[in-house]
């Protein structure tokens, strides 16, 4: 399964934090993603972990000494700067930071990191009051206008017991701003897509709705492709269990009318409307004030028609609509071209194994206006998602 990482070249700065036993599993996130992690550790992150636990997740040498003679990289580190394709502090302390902001180069981190020319992501660690300071916030600022990605810190519980702004990101979180940072200026940067997920909430009563299986998997999956190669992001999502990704406006509705009234919003600036929701056709005509009481008899409910956001918006910009189908897969999706004039659909059997609702996998085919048909193997949906972004380039009215 190919990803954003998948054989890239990952340099893991570790600094002196409690919170260093996060980037363990930083490290293993990464190599379970297909990419290749060398770690170079501070003398302070020595003292909280060991280089051989790094060692054992990366299978790699770890960097700690800017002059031992076995280690591959204790001078030369201008070796691991040309290799990298990303640089990643994390944690990065308040110290690691102002050095940063200085240009100083006087341990192996921050040699390499001066020598190299790929993304740098710097991912703050420290208490409250040190993120603070003045001085840490013009030194971040200074990182931020050369273009640093800095990600985070959160906001949460910190190891001086206090809870506020200071605690390291977690690795799904960091994982994004990572994958961010080396695809910025993609094949997509410059461009706005505008993206659905998830199943709509019609409400019956304040207890009951009626939704769909939509897991929102297929949407996020293409919201993080799409950043991944450098574009902005809407996400307009409804109700799911997924974490929200990074570093893309996330617009979070329940309705077919919220979700509407959110894309048409933003379709202004959009290059492109991608809709991978599960809209619901029908709403209840009144929603109960009250929940609604068991009775002996049949209860019944008036439903009206919903907004047909595509064929309803308006605007120079690519189409892409998604037709799930239980039969005539080809045939029904073929007819939703024209009907809501769209650029291209992605029609998928829910039917199949690996395509229902919930999987983490999908297969597609793929019908452009022209009506010309593509069938895609069993994907990732990231990968299915990057193919549809593929498409989606080539329609761009540039």
């Amino acid at each position: 399964m190919a990803g954003a990482l998948t054989d890239k070249h990952v340099v893991l700065g570790v600094t002196g934090s409690i919170a260093c036993y996060k980037a363990l599993d930083l490290a293993s996130k990464l190599m379970q993603a297909g990419a290749l992690v060398d770690t170079i550790m501070s003398y302070g992150a020595t003292q909280f972990v060991t280089p051989l636990a790094f060692r054992s997740i990366t299978h790699r040498a770890v960097v700690t000494d800017s002059f031992d003679p076995d280690s591959e990289y204790s001078v030369e580190h201008v070796a691991l700067a040309q290799q990298a394709d990303v640089i990643v502090v994390a944690p990065a302390t308040v110290h690691c930071i102002a050095k940063l902001a200085l240009g100083l180069a006087d341990d192996p981190l921050t040699t390499t990191i001066v020598a190299a020319k790929c993304p740098l992501v710097v991912a703050p660690a420290m208490d409250g009051n040190m993120y603070d300071h003045p001085a840490t916030q013009a030194n971040l600022a200074t990182l931020q206008k050369r273009g640093v990605v800095i990600a985070g810190p959160g906001t949460g519980r910190l190891a001086s017991g206090l809870t506020g702004v200071g605690r390291l990101l977690e690795t799904p979180e960091l994982l994004g701003h990572i994958s961010y940072a080396i695809g910025k200026n993609g094949d997509l940067a410059g461009k706005t897509v505008v993206v659905s997920a998830g199943g709509t909430m019609e409400p019956i009563d304040p207890v009951r709705v009626i939704t769909n299986h939509s897991s929102g998997k297929m949407g996020y999956a293409l919201a993080e492709a799409a950043r991944d190669r450098g574009a902005d992001v809407v996400l307009v999502t409804a109700p799911t269990s997924l974490p929200e990704p990074a570093l893309m406006k996330v617009v979070q509705v329940r309705t077919a009318e919220q979700m509407w009234q959110a894309i048409q919003s933003h379709l202004k600036k959009a290059d492109a409307l991608i809709m991978a929701a599960a809209v619901a056709d029908y709403r209840p005509t009144e929603a109960a004030d009250q929940k609604i009481k068991k009775a002996d008899d049949d209860l019944s409910i008036s439903l009206a028609k919903t907004t047909d956001i595509l064929k309803s918006a308006k605007g120079d910009f690519v189409r892409v609509g998604f037709a799930a189908e239980s039969q005539n897969l080809v045939e029904n999706a073929k007819a939703k071209v024209g009907s809501k004039q769209l650029d291209l659909i992605v029609a998928n059997d829910i039917t199949a194994e690996g395509s229902g609702f919930g999987s983490d996998t999908n297969k597609v085919t793929l019908i452009d206006r022209e009506l010309a048909v593509e069938e895609l193997p069993l994907l990732s949906k990231y990968d299915v998602s990057n193919r549809i972004l593929d498409r989606v380039k080539r329609l761009f009215r540039d």
